[in-house]
């Protein structure tokens, strides 16, 4: 029986957070998603859009999670896809993406070099090209979270988020504008050895950061799409870098008071939580996009 190509997640109250940092925090568990990761929901959305309009075939780059959710998509739509996924990807992810029936080339020392193999294949073979996190069909797809969040009755004060790409960013901007949530801040993190976003935002335009060094590898975007950059100019957003040391401890504190093993990349905005960032302080209602745990085993935490 095919499945849907993204499931409306649970959004939860956190008794152990709001203890510790003394505020409502609310989870909005899209590590539940089919693929493990918020990425069902925008690439979901795009192929979707792409075999309305005729795609009979897809090739993706990758870190991981958005050729695993474009994988997943092309098995439940009936359609043959390639995922070029850089030499930095775990065994696991690797066998999962096969797990969907895709073709999976291991190329690249990074995402950058990864989608550069992927967008060539679709000059010289063909097929419709998916990218991970840069499309107005993804941001759409992602922006489904917000509203699902609001249907539920919560409007928050604050949100917190991790920044790879910028593909979540930008959806859950879109829909927090959608919803009315124009003023509420986006608390964007990421890590230290993948702050692209960070590096943009002080410089007034896109910077590409030198290369990435981090646990989170689900970050591992060396720049972030330029319309995050706009929505930075028109929306309150407080920008935060963290360490890896902070987001594995995060993962490793969410799992012992929620029982789920989550990724880097979301640890990284658990951690602005379990560390009582002052910037946090004086909001009440605060939601954290529990952006995913596609690809994770508790060794990688270890540190």
């Amino acid at each position: 029986m095919k499945q849907d190509l993204y499931m409306e997640t649970p959004l939860i109250y956190s008794h152990p957070i709001s203890n510790i940092l003394g505020s409502n925090v609310y989870l909005k568990l899209e590590n539940l998603q089919p693929s493990g990761s918020f990425k069902n929901r925008g690439i979901g959305h795009f192929c979707k859009m792409k075999v309305k309009s005729g795609a009979k075939e897809f090739v993706s780059s990758s870190g991981g999670n958005a050729g695993l959710a474009a994988a997943f998509a092309s098995s439940q739509l009936g359609t043959p896809i390639t995922v070029v996924v850089p030499t930095s990807t775990c065994e696991l992810m690797v066998d999962r993406i096969k797990s969907h029936q895709a073709t999976v080339i291991q190329e690249g020392d990074d995402w950058q070099e990864a989608d550069k193999i992927a967008r060539s294949l679709c000059k010289t073979r063909g097929g419709c090209y998916v990218p991970p996190f840069d499309d107005p069909f993804i941001w759409t797809g992602n922006a489904t979270l917000v509203h699902e969040i609001a249907d539920a009755g919560l409007h928050p004060d604050a949100v917190v988020l991790s920044v790879g790409g910028g593909g979540l960013f930008c959806g859950v901007a879109q829909g927090m504008h959608d919803v009315g949530w124009k003023n509420v801040p986006i608390y964007a993190v990421e890590t230290e050895g993948a702050a692209s976003f960070a590096a943009s935002l002080k410089a007034g335009h896109i910077v590409e950061i030198e290369k990435i060094d981090t646990i989170a590898k689900s970050l591992g975007a060396r720049t972030v799409t330029e319309q995050a950059i706009q929505i930075a100019r028109s929306h309150p957003i407080c920008s935060k870098v963290v360490s890896d040391t902070a987001t594995s401890n995060a993962c490793c504190h969410f799992a012992e008071d929620h029982r789920m093993l989550v990724e880097p990349a979301c640890g990284a905005s658990l951690s602005l939580c379990y560390d009582k960032d002052v910037a946090l302080k004086g909001h009440k209602n605060i939601v954290v996009i529990v952006c995913g745990g596609a690809a994770v085993t508790p060794k990688m935490l270890l540190h």
